[in-house]
This record gives structure tokens, sequence and C-alpha cells, in this order.
């Protein structure tokens, strides 16, 4: 069984965004805002410099009962004892990774459109991440935008919780969570602010109202 988790608000780190303020204070005003949950993106990063990352991560977040999954790396994810890693459609496949890393942590897989959808294994998946709503400049490979309704329609064929992603800030996070999300993952609403706490606290606050 996996440990737990919750991705009412998942951050999403990025090394140019978090650059200027320096990674760990970044996540550390955010989750103080009210993150629930981190993943760690950095895909140009070094093995042996992205498992530094991790560990710095780890220490700052688990005595906060907070979740760190990385990106892709499944190595990286074992040697720093991060909770769990968040996979591509052409990364590791899930179960493969599940055998890696066992039952307790986490897997997380992106979905965009049924086609994907198709053809994921979602045994082994413990949340999906889908999207982008919106198009986004911090991830280049990316698929084509799905928007609101995209994400609604595909929403009721995923049997697992569901986090959006893609461009989401303040202005959408309402909109996604009324569509069936169980969170939403943003980059940089949060990682771009100049005050961190300031705008996770706000998207909080926005899905907070969108469940009621």
């Amino acid at each position: 069984m996996p440990r737990p988790f919750d991705l009412t608000l998942y951050l999403v780190t990025d090394p140019l965004q978090t650059a200027a303020r320096g990674l760990l204070r970044t996540v550390e005003e955010a989750v103080a805002g009210g993150v629930t949950l981190v993943q760690l993106r950095d895909p140009h990063a070094k093995g042996r410099d992205l498992a530094e990352q991790a560990r710095g991560l780890v220490a700052l977040l688990r005595p906060r009962g907070i979740p760190l999954i990385v990106n892709d790396r499944i190595d990286v994810a074992l040697a720093a004892d991060a909770d769990g890693v968040h996979l591509g459609q052409d990364d590791l496949a899930p179960a493969d990774a599940r055998a890696m890393l066992g039952p307790e942590r986490i897997v997380g897989l992106s979905v965009g459109t049924l086609d994907e959808l198709a053809a994921s294994d979602l045994a082994a998946v413990d949340y999906v991440g889908t999207g982008p709503v919106r198009a986004t400049g911090t991830k280049t490979d990316a698929g084509a935008a799905i928007g609101v309704a995209g994400f609604a329609a595909l929403r009721p064929h995923l049997p697992v919780p569901v986090v959006g992603i893609g461009g989401i800030d303040l202005s959408l996070a309402a909109a996604v969570i009324r569509s069936g999300a169980d969170g939403i993952a943003v980059v940089s609403a949060i990682c771009a602010a100049p005050d961190a706490r300031t705008a996770a606290r706000r998207l909080r606050e926005e899905i907070a109202a969108a469940r009621i």
C-alpha cells in the first residue's frame, strides 16, 4: 500500500524559476502556504546533483508530512529515499517502476488523451497527472493543451485520483477542481511568484472555495 498522499496542491519545481530564491527556500515557503505534495523536476541535472537536491528536500519535507516525488528518475528516488516517482508516457512502464520501488512508494503517470490511457496499464499507478490544461513553456515536450473541457471529458475514464496540470494558475484552479480534479499541479504559479507562500495560500483558498 502506498504512503499517504494528498494531491490538493501539487508543486512541481523548476530550476530556472527557483534559482533566484533557491530551491529549498521556495519549497519551504510554498509548503508554509499550503502545498500538499512536491515533485522535484530538473531534467538537465546530473544524477549526483539531482540526488543531493532530493535529499535536501526529503530532509525539509518529511518532518512536515509532505511527500517528495522525483520526476522520471527511479534511481534518484531510491538513492534519496524519496516517496515516489512521476513517469511520462515514454519513461519506464509503471509495472517495472513498481517492481523496483516496492509497494509503499507512490507511482504517478502522465495521461493526456484517451489514446494514452488505452496504452497505459494503471494497475501499478497511484495517481494520474492529466493535461496540459493550458499550453505551458515549462515542459516543452508536453502535448497539445486539452483545456478544461478536455480534462472534464477524460476524467470519468480514469479510475485513480487525478491531478490537473499544465498552465494552471489562480484563474484556472477552480474550474479544474470543478471538472473533477482531486487537485491541481502548478509550476510557475508558485515558483515564479514574488511570494511563494502567498501564492500557495491563494491557490488553496481557491481550491477550497471550488469544493463547496
